[in-house]
This record gives C-alpha cells, structure tokens and sequence, in this order.
C-alpha cells in the first residue's frame, strides 16, 4: 500500500507539472558542445539541419547536422582546400553560408588569395554535406580585401551582400567596414553591374569614436514585403560585439538602420559576451524563426575562440525583436 501511494503520488506531480504526462524538452545556451568556431549559418534540408562555421582557418570548413537545432554531430569537412579541384586560398578561410537553388547547393566564403588580399569564392555540391567544390574563385578581384559574402535569391533574382573589409578600407583616416550589394549572374560566378554601398557604421554603439569600426556579417530576411538585414559591430574579438539591423522596401535598398540597434549584446553578468555574426532558420514543423548567433567560448577573455546559440525571433509591428541572447533553460524547437 505504501509503495502504491508513492506511485500516485510521482504520478500526479508529474502530470500537474506537464499535463500531456511527457517530460518537456529543454536546451541551454550554447548548443552541441561546439567550441572554436565562429560566424554559424544554418540551413534547413528535407526535414535536416545543416550547420556551416568558420572552423578551420586554414583548411576550409567543417559541417554538422542536427534533427532538432539544439544536438549536432559532426559530419567531416564540406569544404577542404587540399581537394586538388579546390587549390585556392592560403588561409584565413571565414564566414561559410550556403544557399539551395535547382537542387544543388552552393556556398560563398572567403579566404586569402596569393597576393595577401581576402577575397570572396563560390563553391558548388550536390549535396549540403559537400564535397564543395570551386567554380567561382575567386568570385571578384579589385585589389582589396573583401569578405562576409550573403546570397539572397528573390524572386528568381540573385544577390550578394558582402563586406569591404576594415583591414585595408580607410575612410578620412580611419578603418573602416562597409557593406556592399551587387547583383549576381544566374549561374553564381559573377557579379552583374556596379557595386552599391548600402551600410557603415553611423551610430554610437558601432564604437564611433574608435579608429578601427566595423558593419559585418550581412543577413537578409523578408517579412510583409519588408527585407531586414542583420549585421554585426564592434571587433569580433570583444565583448562589445553585437547585432542590429537596417530595413529596406527593396534589396538594393536604401536602408535604413533601427533606432532601438543593438538587438542583442553582451550579458556578462550571465557570461554572455561578444553575441554577434548570425544567420537565421525557420523550424521545420511550426515555422519558427530562430537566430544563430556566436559567443566567446571564454567570456572573460574574448578571442576567436567562439561556440554556437539559437534564440527565437519574431516580428512585431514592423520591428524585428530577439528572444535573447539567453543562458537560462528555454523549449526546444517545434516543442508546442
């Protein structure tokens, strides 16, 4: 009888806590014991996430999947510059993304070309998980360092948002990141009229005072026929990286940057610092829009050494709004 009490006695805690009478999934921040990384992109294949980082800087890129965002098993290289078909780029290998277009895939990247310059390049497979092969590489030449290239295909028209990079761009003496749009062939090997400056850092957060300023990491997302574009500011390596966003009636723009920016930035009360260069995935079951984002694996020492976070996201009144960034126990996607 004693044992027969405490049964029922398990079992009504257990279904008053979760009345469908099944333990809830949670997940904290960050996700899939991934360290090292930087700048995560994720897509979504057949009911598959695949995940893309900057992960080795001198080789090429690794790639992992996951069923629900928040476990992730590694899965080798999607791309590896010692392929004898990929002999290019010397190093500093950043910032992967792919996009899916008439069943293949196709990933931008940079790297460093033999004349010291980063440059961006355009890779192709079959499959998310690679081999990726190069057909674009570098994709474009001008003598100077770009990086951070983002495809957005709209309505059978392609785009590239990409990043003339800080390390040689000098504006009035200071060093200075800017993002660019341009549009792309059909074929994703080259880009298509004259490159439109449409970011740079103009607002107090960005570190303007500072000789060194940074806008990165373009991502375009379209809500009600309105495109957002998360970027990131502030240099990678500090806790002051963060995220914000500009909006636009139209891909070229003219974009305009919120005036509630940053959306997310350090906690470092809940260790949280450096939140920055993300990527976003709608879940395959509910549609729910996720970021991606990275931080500082050692949030008291700031480095490249950086791991993987996913937060919801969501539109409201014209505003995108961040669920985040968060170290507390949260629902795993598609959960409801």
């Amino acid at each position: 009888m004693f044992k027969k009490v405490i049964f029922l006695s398990v079992l009504i805690l257990i279904l008053t806590t979760n009345p469908g009478g099944a333990e809830e999934m949670k997940y904290t921040n960050p996700v899939g014991n991934i360290t090292d990384i930087g700048d995560p992109f994720v897509i979504l294949v057949d009911d598959t996430y695949y995940l893309y980082a900057t992960s080795m800087p001198g080789l090429g890129f690794k790639v992992w999947q996951s069923d629900d965002l928040v476990n992730w098993e590694e899965k080798g290289m999607a791309l590896d510059s010692s392929n004898p078909k990929n002999r290019w780029g010397e190093g500093d290998f950043w910032a992967p993304e792919v996009v899916e277009y008439n069943d293949k895939f196709y990933m931008t990247y940079s790297a460093r070309d033999r004349d010291g310059h980063l440059k961006i390049a355009v890779a192709k497979a079959d499959s998310p998980l690679g081999p990726f092969i190069n057909t674009a590489a570098p994709l474009f030449d001008r003598g100077m360092s770009f990086i951070d290239g983002h495809i957005l295909i709209e309505d059978e028209k392609k785009y590239l948002y990409y990043v003339k990079d800080c390390s040689e761009n000098i504006v009035d003496g200071i060093h200075m990141s800017q993002i660019y749009v341009q549009k792309m062939s059909d074929d994703f090997k080259s880009l298509i009229g004259e490159p439109k400056m449409i970011l740079e850092p103009s607002q107090n957060w960005e570190g303007l005072n500072n000789d060194w300023q940074w806008n990165e990491g373009p991502y375009v997302l379209k809500n009600n026929d309105k495109y957002y574009l998360t970027y990131s500011a502030n240099v990678y390596s500090s806790s002051d990286y963060s995220i914000g966003y500009a909006t636009a009636d139209k891909p070229m723009g003219p974009w305009t940057k919120a005036a509630e920016n940053p959306v997310m930035t350090k906690d470092l009360e809940k260790g949280i610092s450096g939140p920055g260069h993300n990527s976003f995935v709608r879940t395959k079951k509910n549609n729910e829009l996720y970021i991606i984002y990275h931080t500082h694996t050692y949030p008291e020492f700031p480095s490249g050494n950086r791991n993987v976070n996913i937060d919801k996201a969501y539109f409201e009144n014209g505003k995108l709004v961040i669920a985040g960034p968060t170290r507390r126990p949260m629902s795993y996607p598609d959960s409801n």
